[in-house]
């Protein structure tokens, strides 16, 4: 075979990653082909790296993660040899652990975080990382891996589906400053010109009997919801009904705040705010805050510079609480600083499903600010149940990074559902809602 004449036929998608490129990305949902366009082009730069010099080439496959090689791409890189016609002939020895390559290359297969700053100087004359599941990869490997593969004409090369905006791999390839030499593409399963019909059918029973994870599943999307999350069915049936989107506030109607308390300290739980406004019996969510670390003072800051000044901010039950370095209570800061406050009563034991309950009932009335809301509600498709899984008995929701947002989305909806009869209304303020509608609308 002559190694020159190695033709793979390539979707159209994957055409701009076929010429040299430091870094190499893409990203995308399931049967868009990202493993199989990699392991051909893996198998096609071995075939022509040895070149006058001989030197074959040398690469890497890595996950984050790899206990066994059944995690690797070696099976398919096998696969792709056999598809080829590539044997020993042409250079190529497969053997349990390694892939010999023409030329005295390599081919082998290793997690990252197996390798230290020290172990990593082993791949230095490797010329190909390809990392799968790059959704995975933590900043500590990706800054030990970026420098280490550095000989010239090396490439690094990323397949992943895309979880969030702050994985780490999509900061470094998606944000708004890449470095330079990059070349990423998304990919999805009508890009695949042999997407099979066994598949095409999957994709039709995620789209039907999984609607809230289709679109990160098959479409590239970021997560929305967590399998099994409190809110992932009514995030889902919000998003096709077209309830989130870009909302406008209106001037004449009044902001509600709504607290979930976080600490100062470097350990303490996040703070999360939600600005609400009412509109006829819809509920406006306008925006969403969130900090964790910061004084009270950030958030009256923020509120003031976003234009929320005259909020009236609703806060938990320890909003009576006293601030352990000022000694003055939450809403008492508040209050200095200009805003009207109000305390909702302690639900009591389980209180945690009382929100989650009232939330799930409220939903159908609510309305996101698709941008303000991003972070939002990203938590609440997070937001789930704690469970035992030997016995698979569920212990509650779980208190994690998505709790807070949860707090205090659960506490505006027992806020909203609470009885006319325990609030006072002021007819000029148009902004507290009652059980069945809203006073002076």
């Amino acid at each position: 075979m002559d190694k020159t004449k190695l033709h793979i036929p390539t979707a159209r998608v994957f055409k701009p990653l076929l010429s040299p490129a430091r870094y190499k990305g893409a990203h995308g949902g399931r049967g868009s082909g990202k493993s199989h366009f990699f392991a051909d082009l893996m198998v096609d730069d071995c075939v022509r790296e040895p070149g006058i010099s001989g030197e074959g080439l040398r690469a890497v496959c890595l996950r984050e993660v790899q206990k066994d090689l059944t995690q690797s791409a070696k099976l398919l890189i096998e696969d792709k040899l056999n598809a080829h016609g590539l044997s020993e002939a042409n250079g190529f020895k497969v053997f349990k652990d390694v892939i010999e390559t023409p030329g005295d290359g390599i081919i082998i297969f290793k997690g990252m975080n197996n390798y230290t700053a020290e172990s990593i100087k082993s791949l230095e004359k490797f010329k190909r990382a390809w990392w799968e599941e790059a959704h995975t990869a933590t900043p500590t490997s990706l800054e030990l891996l970026r420098p280490t593969i550095r000989d010239e004409g090396s490439e690094l090369w990323f397949s992943w589906n895309r979880r969030k905006k702050t994985d780490p791999i999509d900061m470094l390839l998606c944000g708004a400053d890449v470095p330079t030499g990059t070349v990423v593409v998304e990919a999805n399963w009508r890009d695949n010109p042999w997407f099979p019909t066994v598949l095409q059918l999957e994709r039709e029973n995620c789209l039907r009997m999984e609607p809230d994870r289709y679109d990160h599943i098959w479409e590239g999307g970021y997560v929305k919801a967590f399998k099994g999350a409190y809110f992932a069915k009514p995030l889902a049936e919000a998003r096709a009904a077209g309830r989130i989107g870009n909302l406008a506030a209106d001037p004449l109607l009044s902001y509600n705040a709504y607290f979930d308390l976080g600490g100062a300290g470097a350990r303490a739980d996040a703070m999360a705010i939600w600005i609400v406004q009412y509109v006829g019996r819809e509920i406006r969510v306008l925006d969403y805050l969130e900090g964790q670390g910061q004084v009270l003072a950030y958030y009256v800051s923020e509120l003031r510079s976003r234009g929320y000044q005259n909020a009236l901010c609703v806060l938990p039950h320890d909003g009576v609480n006293t601030n352990n370095i000022t000694g003055k209570r939450y809403e008492q800061h508040l209050e200095d600083a200009g805003f009207e406050t109000e305390i909702v009563k302690n639900q009591g034991q389980g209180a945690a499903m009382m929100r989650v309950e009232a939330a799930r009932r409220i939903f159908p009335q609510c309305w996101f600010d698709a941008t303000k809301t991003e972070a939002g509600l990203d938590a609440l498709g997070y937001y789930h149940e704690r469970k035992d899984e030997n016995r698979d008995v569920g212990l509650g929701p779980e208190h994690d990074w998505s709790s807070h947002a949860a707090d205090a989305f659960g506490m505006m909806a027992i806020h909203y559902e609470a009885p006319e009869a325990d609030r006072e209304y002021a007819m000029p303020n148009y902004g507290r809602p009652s059980a069945t509608g809203w006073m002076g609308a």
